[in-house]
Parts: structure tokens; sequence; C-alpha cells
């Protein structure tokens, strides 16, 4: 999505609608670890996807807390309507969390990817998280679960009984999963952060902090894998920028 920021602010004026969702305004401090809570993300590629698929686009509008995780929606937010965002990536709304549950001696649990980068996950906390009690389970790599696979993947989320659930089985699918099942867990927060457990894992690189400085996290991810990548920044990019203008004209 080359030179979408130069874009977006050089298109900048005060509009009156928005994206049509209600995307976060506040800090991560001020999230309750008491009351029942989803958290889910949105950046420019969700937002497209959500277009074409209505149930994703209903579990990110039912979201309890919806961060703007990407400079384009950030952007986008501030040209369309003037309010100014913060971005808030999946990344920090995880390490904010965790610091809150080692403070409480807190339980969280993670569903999703291979147990080997489960295991990596939880070798970290135990180093830097001591007094955090982590659960995990591995579900089947596959689009959709059997109503027998989602009853034992809520068992063994009940179970543990976690302050935290943080699923990581890519968008849509744990978006449009944390809705349908939110009723029946036994957890305070559950927080849909996908692409996080590779990171977190060492498994894959989160691009280095210059990246992240200026603004350009989503270059450093193509740049270091194109080949997965090259769709969601080169193909929608494009397709959300018209989708943002089309907002703006009418």
């Amino acid at each position: 999505m080359y030179g979408i920021t130069g874009i977006m602010k050089s298109l900048f004026t005060t509009g009156a609608n928005g994206l049509d969702y209600n995307l976060y305004a506040g800090e991560l401090k001020e999230i309750s670890l008491e009351s029942k809570t989803t958290i889910n993300t949105i950046n420019q590629y969700s937002y497209c996807i959500a277009k074409e698929d209505l149930e994703f686009k209903a579990a990110l509008q039912g979201s309890d807390i919806l961060l703007p995780d990407g400079e384009g929606v950030v952007l986008a937010e501030r040209f369309l309507t003037g309010r100014k965002l913060n971005k808030i990536s999946g990344t920090e709304v995880h390490m904010h969390l965790l610091k809150r549950l080692n403070q409480k001696n807190g339980r969280c649990f993670y569903l999703g990817a291979s147990t080997e980068t489960l295991k990596r996950i939880q070798a970290k906390i135990r180093r830097e998280y001591p007094n955090i009690e982590m659960g995990y389970f591995a579900p089947p790599f596959k689009p959709v679960f059997s109503e027998a696979e989602n009853n034992e993947m809520i068992d063994a989320i009940n179970s543990f009984a976690p302050d935290a659930l943080f699923i990581g089985l890519t968008a849509p699918k744990q978006e449009k999963l944390s809705q349908q099942f939110k009723s029946k867990l036994d957890v305070k927060i559950i927080c849909a952060i996908g692409a996080v457990f590779d990171f977190y894992s060492d498994t894959v690189k989160r691009p280095n902090d210059l990246f992240i400085k200026y603004k350009l996290e989503w270059l450093g991810r193509l740049l270091t894998n194109p080949i997965k990548m090259w769709k969601r920044y080169l193909y929608y990019g494009p397709i959300y920028i018209y989708s943002v203008l089309k907002i703006k004209l009418n």
C-alpha cells in the first residue's frame, strides 16, 4: 500500500461520516479486567474483507473494544471525521494485558497456533511474567470447526478458568468465534490478536523498531514476507483508499 500515509495526509479535511465502526479512542490502562469484554482489532485489510463477509463485519461491530490497528485506519478516521486516534496494535494490547495479569497473579489462556508455538509462548511467559499461570489449546488447522471441536475448545478454556483469553486463529475466524461463543466462555477478557502469537513466540520476526517508529510496519511486513503479504497491501490497499474516498464524496 505504497504512499497511503502521504495520500491520506494530503487529502485531509473534516468530514461527518467515519468507517462505520466504533473505534476505541481511549487508553489501554482504561480497559477493565473485571467485566466481560471482547477486544478485536481492525486494519485496512480486515476492513476490506469485512465488506465482503457480513458475518465478519457483524463480529467487528459487536466488539466491546475495537482497536485501530493500522495507520490506514487512523488516518482515514481523521480524514473523514477529524477525530484523532492513536494506533493500538495487537502486540501492544497483548503486552499490556500480560503486565496487568502479572501484577495480580492472573491466569491467561492461548487458543490457536501449533503446540510447538504455544510451548514457546509458555516458556517465554515463565521467564518474563513469572506470576502468570498459562494454559493453551492447539485446535486443528482447518477453515471450519465441527460442533464437537467447538465444544472441546470451550471446555478446555472453561476448565482452566482464565482471566484473559488470547485467540490466534487468524481473521476472520478468530473474531467470529469470539462473538459466537462469548456467552459460553467463563472468562473476562476475550482478545483476538492473530499474528501476535507468532511475534511473541519469535516464530516470525516483527519489523524492527525503525519501521514501527516511522509508521511503516506494513512495509516491513511486506518486505519480510512479500509472497504472503503482497495481496494484503498492494491489492487491498488501493481498494481501501477508494472505499475511504467514496465515503468522503458521498
